[in-house]
């Protein structure tokens, strides 16, 4: 791998230290940018620093940032990460810590425990870093320590900070290499300019990048700039910021002759340090690269557009794109502009945008009212309680009369109307938006399902009854509109009622409607001829000395003429009591099988319950249809006597009942 020699910082003297390093490189704020794929030498290290750095999880000493060196990276690509710290001088303690400092200041790893990620700071001097030779994602101070970490897994887009200090005092530098891990920490994306913008007098470009680049790649008498045509030539080029740091993403070159007006072509050549500007891994930006760019001789900057409005708007934002506006030379009040249509509009303010360094490319102006209605209108500049109009980064005074013009469109209502046509299977719901103010789209939605019909009167068919939310949006190509109405489509009817299952001969059944519906009209068939058109009805059976099960027909019908309708089975016994016999033979032959309670019809919360002579329960029930069959847990049970309890609540009276006694089991 290439070698790439970093020697930076003054030497000072052996002192006692405990304050943030200042020399670039030697503190988190101006860390060294590094790649996968270089040696990065460090041929000596100034003493200074002794700032307080956390190890998480090591509670046997206090650890500080000695002699340090700060290097900064980002993961393109998910893995694990190796590196090695080589010594010059092999006997040398070098320690280590990494850190995550995905959107924070750099300078937290002082304050926040958090961003420590892994460390080392074992006593051993000689090779040191992350490997799979280790076990251990911290290890803490101390002699016999283990010299390597286990690799730690970084993430992609993540940044990260690797501190390394240097213990011995000595002075002596180190190598530091990554390799073998699965992480990339090299940027794949290649290195080229973005634009190209030259200064008012013609004499300076501003050229951006694409990525930070490394500020001494940069050729200082800007040899590695030309422009075509060759109308002036480039005498140096200077990087932003690069006076406290490594890398920028904007270089300022100088021009021996001012440009004249024309477009011209900002190209690429090897500099007199025979390479253009490279990236932290020696990436260069191609010789193919260039960026066009167009220079005017400061004249007035008219308005070049207006930003497209919104409806109902209460301002407008004007746009220039050539040449930026001076902040201060904006009237807040408004009053460099005029404003005249088809109805009065007043202007009350004027305001820059964001306003970087004093200039910016928009100006919002507010109006005293709001443009509700359609119309045509113009902005015109004219001068304003500041005794000018606005005036552009080039000192250039707008020149008065410079005019755009804009439309806008009436507001627009969603509101519609709408009939139902009713159904007993399918409703119809017709709706209806008048057309006004040009709206010329529709889009309606059913319960948020989007419809294709994109009209002003739709017809929507459900075969589902409830409620509907049927939604509007109207668009004029300006304006939009919504509303939404909940429509009930409360025509649904079903049919159903209440009964007791059984009941005793020669009484009242009762029979009560449970229909839904609306405007609703009865009527039951009872199943021995007996009708009746009542909303809730009673029907004595006159059939007795057998059980028998009845089929009663339960039939409603609304005002639309749908009709539903619903049978269910009723049962009138031969007799009604809570009888339990004396004796059973469970033997299978049809005949006294089992025991329990017998036509229990009115007994509600029952519970009939089977013990043995010595109080073992051996049976229980709540329903007086479901017997003992004599056995117990499968197996038949031994003849005998046994004891019986029965409790329930009687349904005519709701009184709670309770008796008991024996019987006696035959085999």
């Amino acid at each position: 791998m290439k070698l790439l020699l970093l020697t930076l910082g003054i030497i000072f003297s052996s002192r006692s230290i405990s304050q943030i390093c200042n020399n670039p490189g030697q503190n988190p704020a101006t860390a060294f940018p590094v790649c996968g794929t270089s040696t990065f030498a460090q041929a000596s290290v100034p003493i200074c620093g002794g700032v307080k750095v956390f190890s998480p999880g090591c509670t046997d000493d206090i650890y500080y940032d000695k002699n340090p060196y700060y290097y900064k990276f980002t993961c393109f690509q998910s893995g694990t990460l190796h590196f090695v710290i080589n010594p010059n001088t092999n006997s040398d303690d070098y320690d280590w810590s990494l850190y995550d400092v995905t959107g924070v200041n750099p300078m937290d790893i002082y304050t926040n425990p958090a961003l420590t990620i892994a460390s080392n700071w074992s006593g051993n001097g000689g090779n040191t870093g992350m490997s799979n030779s280790g076990n251990n994602q911290f290890v803490c101070g101390g002699f016999g320590k283990p010299v390597w970490t286990k690799p730690s897994n970084l993430i992609a887009g993540h940044n990260y900070l690797l501190m390394i200090s240097h213990f011995t005092d000595s002075q002596s530098g180190y190598a530091l290499s990554f390799g073998g891990g699965t992480a990339v920490i090299t940027d794949p994306a290649a290195p080229n300019m973005i634009s190209a913008k030259p200064d008012c007098d013609g004499k300076t470009i501003k050229v951006k990048l694409s990525k930070k680049m490394l500020c001494n790649s940069i050729a200082t008498n800007g040899s590695d700039f030309f422009i075509t045509p060759n109308v002036s030539n480039v005498i140096t080029a200077t990087g932003f910021n690069c006076s406290g740091n490594f890398d920028t993403d904007e270089v300022t070159i100088t021009l021996n002759n001012p440009l004249p007006a024309g477009n011209f072509v900002l190209r690429l050549k090897n500099g007199t340090d025979n390479n253009t500007i490279k990236d932290y891994c020696d990436k260069q930006i191609p010789l193919t690269d260039s960026a066009k760019f167009s220079f005017t001789p400061a004249i007035p900057t008219p308005i070049d557009s207006i930003a497209p409005l919104a409806c109902a708007p209460n301002e407008i934002q004007l746009i220039f794109g050539n040449k930026q506006i001076k902040c201060n030379s904006i009237a807040t009040d408004g009053s460099d502009f005029l404003i005249t249509g088809t109805y009065p509009v007043s202007i009350v303010s004027a305001a820059g945008g964001t306003c970087s360094n004093g200039i910016t490319d928009k100006i919002t102006i507010r109006f005293g009212n709001t443009l509700w209605k359609k119309g045509t209108f113009t902005i015109t500049l004219k001068p304003g309680t500041d005794g000018n109009t606005i005036i552009d980064e080039c000192n250039q005074v707008s020149i008065t009369g410079s005019a755009k013009s804009f439309t806008t469109k009436d507001t627009v209502n969603a509101d519609y109307s709408y009939i139902i046509k009713w159904g007993c299977v399918t409703d119809t719901i017709v709706a209806f938006h008048p057309i006004a103010n040009e709206v010329n789209q529709w889009q309606w939605f059913t319960n948020g399902v989007i419809s294709p019909q994109n009209t002003n009167q739709p017809q929507f068919l459900f075969n589902q009854f409830g409620i509907k939310k049927i939604m509007l949006v109207v668009n004029n190509g300006f304006c939009t509109d919504t509303v939404t109405q909940s429509i009930d489509l409360d025509n649904y009817i079903k049919a159903d009622f209440n009964a007791f299952d059984d009941n005793c001969p020669k009484e009242p059944v009762q029979f009560t409607s449970t229909a839904i519906g609306k405007n609703l009209t009865y009527f039951w068939r009872f199943g021995d001829g007996g009708i009746s058109a009542d909303t809730s009805t009673s029907h004595i059976y006159f059939d007795f000395g057998v059980d028998k099960t009845y089929s009663v027909e339960h039939t409603i019908t609304n005002h639309l003429g749908c009709t539903s309708s619903i049978t269910k089975p009723v049962n009138v016994l031969m007799v009604c009591g809570e009888f339990v016999p004396t004796a059973f033979t469970p033997n299978g032959d049809g005949t006294n099988d089992s025991f329990g309670p017998l036509y229990a019809v009115k007994a509600n919360n029952l519970v009939f319950r089977v013990f043995s002579r010595w109080g073992q329960k051996v049976f229980e029930t709540n329903n007086w249809r479901q017997p003992w069959d004599g056995k117990i847990k499968g197996v038949n049970a031994l003849a005998g006597t046994y004891v019986w309890s029965l409790q329930y609540v009687n349904r005519d009276d709701g009184k709670a009942y309770a008796t008991k006694g024996t019987v006696l089991l035959i085999r």
